[in-house]
């Protein structure tokens, strides 16, 4: 389940904590303080367990057991608030991993969390309609510190969990080692537009899962397609924040750049990959992965912990249209190299370089004999609606681009990709078979 985040105003000094870390229950808050008026806290964990933990004996003919007075409180369904707490159901939204992503927001008045220090405990059901006798239970335990009693602000936690399509009920409390309780309980519902109806959820409808809270986990093992011999691509990901001028890669654009790299993954027509991650800011090739049978994302997660976006190199800086030189020579690299590629795909953000690839150097590449592609990840396609550096070289390749603004757009593009690449193959097979005149 993903880490709760926190916010509060605390006697006029902004604080903020330690990055939160996952595979924990229990929280201890620390501070780091800066001058200002808004603190922000988040929660460092103290022991290797879940964050907000599926609770044993959760799912079909299973039996959870929880102490008689949270029971008492959930099965009454009455709001309670002897502990005052505002909570904001936060509704289903389809990502770009093609998940229901849901969750809630709770905000705590810090003078009730003023004193020695405390514990709080939360305790949710979530129910589908469909099966209501096989609730899922999740608890979740946060260790305050102690405060002065004048403390003054707010505090703000974040839950978040995963869900297939469906109708849902929750049914949640959170309560302090005084027995005070907050309660509350909401409808939830995760149901695709029917424009998208085509689109295929990666959980099953009904179903309730923790949210994800690693990236670049190892990918499950995909049914490969028999019908026809495997494809072959070659993708170079450019791993960039939407905004050129941030200084880290913003968690939003990792996950929408990681889940362009899983639906290539779990397509099962694809058999071979090779995966090419750069930085144009940084004008580096991040990690290469050659004709591998399946993406190593835990190793390319590791080698993007070496990306220093936000600092200057000064060699960078003395060369006028570095990053366009740097990208001139990954095309004509990987270009050049495909051998048995069946597609070359690019993706990213736009890259809005001061000067294109030169249309000499595109030219000395001669014809490429596979489709091209472009994912262009672009959340706001309205302020920039202009082609970038990687659009222009793919035109010039006669490729096709593709805008990936919501998760539909991901999906729609993949379909039509792989479709094109399938078409591209059979039309070579069929010119190599046939007989010459």
């Amino acid at each position: 389940m993903g880490f709760p985040r926190g916010k509060l105003r605390y006697n006029g000094r902004e604080r903020y904590l330690g990055q939160a870390m996952n595979n924990c229950s229990h929280v201890l808050l620390h501070w780091i303080c800066r001058g200002g008026l808004l603190c922000v806290w988040t929660c460092a964990w103290t022991h290797p367990l879940a964050a907000q933990s599926l609770m044993n004996g959760s799912g079909p003919g299973g039996l959870v057991r929880i102490i008689n007075t949270d029971a008492a409180v959930l099965e009454l369904g009455e709001k309670r608030t002897d502990l005052p707490c505002t909570v904001s159901p936060v509704k289903p939204t389809l990502g770009f991993d093609v998940k229901f992503h849901a969750g809630y927001e709770v905000t705590v008045p810090l003078r009730e969390l003023a004193g020695a220090e405390d514990l709080l405990t939360i305790v949710f059901r979530i129910t589908h309609e469909g099966r209501k006798d096989a609730p899922l239970m999740f608890s979740q335990r946060i260790r305050v510190p102690a405060m002065e009693d004048n403390a003054k602000g707010d505090a703000y936690l974040q839950g978040n969990f995963d869900l297939g399509e469906g109708v849902y009920h929750i049914d949640w409390l959170m309560r302090d080692r005084a027995e005070r309780v907050c309660s509350d309980y909401w409808d939830a519902e995760a149901v695709l537009p029917p424009k998208e109806r085509t689109i295929q959820v990666a959980l099953a409808p009904g179903e309730i899962r923790s949210s994800d809270v690693e990236p670049f986990k190892e990918e499950p093992p995909v049914s490969r397609s028999q019908d026809a011999p495997p494809l072959s691509v070659k993708v170079l990901i450019n791993f960039a924040p939407q905004n050129s001028r941030s200084a880290t890669l913003q968690p939003l654009d990792t996950a929408a750049l990681i889940s362009i790299l899983r639906g290539i993954a779990r397509e099962p027509r694809i058999g071979k990959f090779s995966v090419i991650a750069f930085n144009l800011q940084e004008q580096k090739v991040v990690s290469r992965q050659e004709s591998a049978e399946r993406i190593d994302f835990p190793a390319l997660g590791k080698a993007l912990e070496s990306l220093k976006l936000g600092t200057v190199d000064l060699r960078r800086l003395s060369e006028k249209h570095g990053d366009t030189q740097f990208l001139t020579d990954l095309i004509r690299r990987e270009v050049g190299d495909a051998g048995t590629t069946d597609a070359l795909i690019f993706a990213g953000p736009k890259a809005l370089l001061d000067e294109n690839v030169s249309e000499t150097a595109l030219k000395d590449l001669g014809g490429v004999n596979y489709p091209v592609f472009y994912m262009n990840y672009n959340l706001e396609p309205q302020r920039t609606p202009w082609r970038d550096s990687i659009g222009h070289a793919v035109k010039y390749l006669k490729g096709y681009e593709y805008t990936i603004s919501r998760p539909k757009d991901l999906w729609f593009a993949m379909t039509e990709m792989v479709s094109r690449i399938v078409k591209s193959k059979q039309e070579k097979s069929a010119a190599g078979a046939a007989p010459t005149q």
